[in-house]
């Protein structure tokens, strides 16, 4: 038995990293699995490694024609939705706002928020009727902290986390949970991408950013897809069922604050410091 015995999910960016790893996560768990992506070509290789259970649609998140069909087109087929997980993403490396583009800027919202909007407006009928489901974006750590990515991308997130908010005070009354997860430094080609490699080098070419995301939080791993799955997994899950208008946070402790080793370290060269200016000053 599978904690998702049953229901019907659709995953968004789902032909690698996050939504990959949270598809084959939610069919060994028993759903029926729909991977939408842009590359098709992966997607249905994907698809057909995971099962019977998975089936891949080529849809573009930043065309409303795409996501309208994805979600009428699988409620069409399997008669219903039982978990919409909004994950597609573009990575961009970070500007200054004197040189931003708004061309660039525009994309940005369109693929995280504006697409997330529209996947929620096409699904929340389907839902209703039922009268159950959950509904689970892809939010960021950038979100909540500014610096460490792009204004465009955290901008985008810090949307995702309260339009979180406010469609599940509508949609709870409906028994409909509407939640999001913030990850951290997570292994992925997102971050390959946003710098213009080709998305299937991107995806491969991620034993640099293992070494350097082991150091980007207390736990000392980096953040792997499947730490995102499993919290999804949590929020598809009737485990969650009371559950609502909160963002997960799987970064390892990021923003909880700096490793407690670095501070030490950095207090005692500032303390150092002060010394040998006080020793030169004849104090």
């Amino acid at each position: 038995m599978g904690v998702l015995d049953g229901k019907v999910a659709v995953i968004t960016g789902a032909t690698s990293g996050i939504g990959e790893s949270t598809a084959e996560l939610f069919v060994a768990e028993g759903a029926t699995v729909i991977l939408a992506g842009r590359r098709a070509e992966q997607g249905q290789a994907i698809a057909a490694r995971l099962g019977q259970n998975a089936h891949f649609v080529r849809a573009d998140m930043a065309r409303e024609a795409d996501i309208t069909d994805l979600i009428q087109g699988t409620a069409a087929r399997f008669g219903r939705i039982d978990v919409l997980f909004n994950n597609a993403g573009h990575g961009l490396p970070p500007f200054r706002i004197a040189d931003a583009d708004i061309a660039t800027w525009d994309f940005m919202m369109t693929v995280h928020v504006r697409a997330v909007v529209i996947a929620m407006k096409c699904v929340a009928p389907i839902m209703q009727a039922q009268k159950s489901g959950s509904i689970i974006t892809t939010a960021s750590v950038a979100g909540y902290r500014a610096g460490g990515s792009s204004h465009a991308y955290s901008t985008a997130k810090a949307a995702v986390l309260h339009l979180t908010h406010s469609v599940a005070a509508e949609l709870g009354e409906d028994n409909i949970r509407v939640n999001s997860i913030s990850p951290g430094a997570i292994v992925t080609g997102i971050f390959g991408k946003g710098i213009g490699l080709d998305p299937n080098v991107a995806d491969r070419e991620l034993a640099t950013l293992q070494a350097r995301f082991a150091k980007a939080q207390p736990i000392p791993r980096p953040g792997l897809p499947d730490d995102i799955a499993r919290a999804a997994l949590f929020l598809a899950s009737d485990a969650s069922s009371f559950i609502n208008g909160t963002d997960i946070v799987v970064d390892g402790g990021a923003i909880a604050g700096t490793r407690f080793s670095q501070g030490i370290a950095g207090r005692r060269d500032m303390t150092a410091a002060i010394e040998k200016a006080a020793k030169g000053a004849g104090m």
